[in-house]
């Protein structure tokens, strides 16, 4: 679903990721293609994935990424029934009284982080995505930080970490790889700030920077034990 945001609101930058659902060039995506079947009972679900940056990119920079920006991420906790000690972007399940995907994903957020929805401008609402392990079917939100304030862990049984990761870490090539789950899974990953994002967040992330016009060139064929890469970070499956 595309929202009806005026162009001149949407950062130069950031105009790419608002008009093209998230894309899988290498063939190495698999959370892109995941859509709940009929036979299965699936719960509706948001994300919100925020990205903040000066509203001027930087003209030498690929696709004018500019050199603060960044995307708001979590790492859940490890006390958590389902994903838990995995990185997240903020979000859950829909609640009576959400105004829609970005109503729940505003919610959520806030609950998490203690963000303030003031200063969040939504720019697109993605295709949905199904998530076996929860059920979830979950409908990213992009959005815009115009105006960054403080987030932060509102409760530890949630999340252990809020993290603003800069986008210049993310297409850092030497901080990309596709990760083998036990199980046979494979799909992107990203090695950043001492976690690893992976799973639907990283396939999210992956798909959004391949039509996003910042991505460099890199080796998605440098496959990885997913265990072992955790370990690597300090984390487990």
């Amino acid at each position: 679903m595309r929202l009806e945001v005026p162009t001149g609101s949407i950062p130069e930058w950031l105009r790419s990721v608002a008009e093209h659902d998230p894309a899988d060039p290498t063939g190495m995506n698999p959370v892109l293609r995941r859509f709940a079947s009929a036979a299965v009972r699936s719960r509706e679900a948001a994300v919100l994935v925020l990205f903040s940056g000066s509203e001027t990119g930087d003209p030498q920079a690929l696709g004018g990424l500019p050199g603060d920006a960044d995307v708001l991420l979590t790492q859940r906790a490890a006390t958590m029934r389902t994903h838990s000690g995995q990185v997240a972007f903020p979000g859950g399940g829909v609640e009576p009284g959400d105004d829609g995907p970005i109503g729940t994903a505003l919610r959520e957020a806030r609950e998490e982080t203690g963000l303030d929805p003031l200063g969040v401008e939504p720019i697109a609402v993605l295709p949905k995505i199904f998530v076996p392990p929860s059920r979830f079917d979950v409908t990213p939100v992009v959005a815009y930080w115009r105006t960054p304030g403080e987030v932060g862990v509102v409760s530890e049984h949630e999340a252990s970490r809020v993290v603003r990761v800069p986008i210049a870490d993310l297409v850092d090539p030497a901080n990309r790889f596709v990760v083998r789950h036990p199980l046979g899974y494979m799909g992107p990953a990203f090695a950043v700030d001492g976690m690893l994002v992976w799973g639907f967040t990283g396939g999210v992330l992956a798909g959004l920077l391949a039509v996003s016009g910042w991505e460099l060139e890199w080796d998605h064929h440098d496959v990885r034990d997913l265990q072992a890469s955790l370990a690597a970070v300090g984390m487990t499956l």
